[in-house]
Parts: structure tokens; sequence; C-alpha cells
């Protein structure tokens, strides 16, 4: 079906519980009963639907068949909160179509492509009664938050089983301009720091009997941020170093700052290893003789998808129906593709226009459902018969 077209009835069924889902006021942790919706529609259709729960988090597995390969689908329900309301042009939790395009909280981010991914396991189920090999779905309701009992927990739980996953596809809004132009096939790794330089408070009148810890760290911050880390590969941009917060001084306009605290992050190619990048911001700051405590946090390795089958086949079944070819990246920030890397051989992220998520009036193109969910279908069937 190239050049933009879908079947009719696969774009209403995949409207439909798109619309269901964001109806679901399913704020991080809560997933408002969009888990068990879910599952009652695949154990209809033959799946074995189980819950990896951990804590406040709702972790969902649903899978048809026992034998391998195994091809699955990931995403979350979980939502950002809608913000002021009153600056919405339609409640963010009642679905609008407006404008050839649905309305809610969670339509591009990401219950759009959960409800185009369970159409094409519904359509899949119908159609390959004896298929070898197995399709499945995980969703958890963190990922917008912490991210510690979510995805994380699932493929915890799954690894433990012994469970590979052969192909994964993550239905994160990857597209920029339109639906198809763009599939991620990695992502960054992402280290956090949290500097705390120590100098001396005293009065401002008198500098002299104090240490502006400030200052001290003027210096050192300047060749941080101008550092270059790595070139980066083929693949994936150089490293980039940004500094997000910086909180100094006790508010009163007459007192040197004995403390100066700076967040920063990294977003790190593999070109940089995380134990590489600490070493050198020590010996930064020692070498400008910061007296300074830092604590690390790495929430993300890189991780990256070669050419190979599972690429190929998304690519020729977006090329197919929305007539672009995509490009493919690892550019943006985290996604829940860094759990599951560790037990998918192949994985790729592929969804919606991502202009409007986390934003005031998010949408989705109505016309846009269809085609995701018949490009995932797609992708599934010749993923199989390859």
């Amino acid at each position: 079906m190239a050049g933009g077209a879908s079947h009719p009835d696969l774009q209403a069924a995949t409207l439909d519980l798109a619309a269901q889902l964001i109806a679901r006021p399913s704020l991080t942790p809560d997933d408002a009963g969009c888990l068990d919706l879910v599952a009652a529609r695949l154990s209809a259709v033959g799946f074995t639907c189980e819950r990896l729960d951990r804590g406040r988090v709702g972790n969902l597995w649903a899978r048809r068949g026992a034998a391998g390969p195994l091809f699955a689908f990931a995403g979350h329900v979980d939502v950002v909160s809608p913000g002021p309301r009153d600056q919405w042009t339609s409640e963010p939790f009642t679905p609008v179509v407006r404008d050839g395009s649905l309305f809610g909280r969670g339509a591009a981010d990401m219950k759009g492509s959960v409800a185009a991914m369970v159409v094409a396991l519904e359509q899949w189920a119908a159609t390959h009664q004896a298929s070898t090999g197995s399709a499945a779905l995980l969703l958890t309701s963190d990922e917008e938050g912490d991210a510690v009992d979510g995805t994380a927990a699932a493929v915890e739980a799954l690894a433990t089983r012994g469970v590979t996953i052969d192909a994964c596809v993550v239905g994160e809004p990857t597209s920029v301009s339109a639906l198809g132009d763009t599939v991620k096939v990695g992502r960054r790794g992402s280290l956090n720091g949290v500097l705390t330089v120590r100098g001396a408070q005293c009065h401002i009148a008198y500098p002299e009997l104090g240490l502006n810890a400030v200052h001290a760290a003027l210096p050192a911050l300047a060749e941080l941020a101008a550092t270059r880390w790595d070139e980066g590969t083929e693949t994936f941009s150089p490293t980039s170093f940004q500094i997000s917060n910086v909180t100094a001084g006790t508010g009163a306009v007459n007192v040197v700052p004995g403390s100066c605290e700076v967040a920063f992050n990294f977003r790190f190619s593999p070109a940089s290893a995380p134990e590489g990048l600490q070493a050198r911001v020590v010996e930064l700051l020692t070498r400008h003789g910061v007296v300074h405590d830092i604590r690390w946090t790495l929430s993300a390795r890189p991780f990256s998808t070669p050419a190979g089958a599972l690429v190929e086949t998304l690519s020729t079944c977006v090329r197919e129906v929305t007539g672009l070819t995509p490009a493919l990246s690892t550019t943006g920030g985290t996604s829940d593709g860094r759990f599951l890397a560790s037990i998918a051989r192949e994985l790729v992220e592929f969804g919606p226009v991502n202009r409007s998520m986390h934003a005031i009036d998010e949408h989705v193109r109505v016309d846009d459902l269809g085609r995701l969910a018949t490009v995932f279908g797609r992708t599934l069937d010749a993923w199989f018969q390859r």
C-alpha cells in the first residue's frame, strides 16, 4: 500500500483503541486500567498475558507461541502531566478528533503506537494460526518516571527465565516531520553528575577572609564546556557535555558563597566510556585546584543495532506504506530501549511524529494511526517470512 494508504478498518480499529487508552488518565506510575484493557484484547486472540508488576508499577508481558524466533513490540502506557488544563483546546484526557488529528495526552507518546501494536498483533494472530515462532508485547507504566520498576524490572524477570528477543520494535515517537522519516537504530548513553565545589563563606566586603566557591569553579567549568570529548562514530554524534543547573549562595547579596552545586550531563557515544569521562572530569578539576565532591549516576549506556534483518525489514515496510525512506538515527533522549537491548538481538524504535509529545494539545494524525498499524503488521509478517 504505497503512498500513504492503510486499510480503513485498520485505521478505525487503531483510532478506537487509542481513544480508549487516552481516556484513561495514566499518570506515571498509574496505568489507570490501560494494561487490563490491552490484556483483555490480546487474551481474546490467544496471547498468554502475565503481569510482571513491581512496587506501584504495572508491567504486562503478553506472548503468543512458545517456540523461537521471538518478535516483540514494546512500549509504555504512562504519560506525563498535562500541565495547565486551561491552556488545552479540549480536555487532555477526553480524546477528540479535530482537523484530522486525535488530540489528548499520550496521543503521540505513546498511546497511538500502543494501539497500533495491539491491532497489528491481533491481525497477525488471526492469520498465522500455524505460524512457527512467537510474537509478544511488553508494556510498562513507568517509562516517564524513575524507570526503575518498569521495563528494567520486567527485562530482569524475563532474563532470569532465559528469554531472548530476536527482534524488538519500540513504539517511541521517532518521526520528525512526517510519519516514516526517521527510525532510531540506537541511543546515546547518559551520565549525570552533581558537582559540589567547596569554598569558605564570608562577608562580601571582606573576600580575603573566605573563598568564593563560584569563582573557584568558573575556570574549570569553562574548560569542561569547551572540551571536545570524542569525535563520535559513524552512527553516533560526538559526546555532548551540558550544564543543567547551578546553585550557590544564601540569597543574601552581601555573602560570599561557601559552596556551589553544578548539575551536568554527558550524552555520550560508544567512542567514550563512562568511566573514562568520569576520570577526565576529576583530572580537570584537580588540575584547576578545585576542592570538590561529585555524585555520579549512569542512566544508560549507548546501544545500537547494525544494518540487518530487522532494520532492513522495517525500513522496507515504512517505505512501502509511507513512500518515505527513513533516516537511521541515534539522536534524542534515552528510552526503554536501553533496558531491552540487554535481551534483544536486534532493536529499533519507530513511531509517529514527535513534535507535540509532552506539549499542550498533544496529538497524532488519524491517518498516521492506520499507517502505523499497517507498518507494524507488515514488519511482523515480513520478518517471519524472511
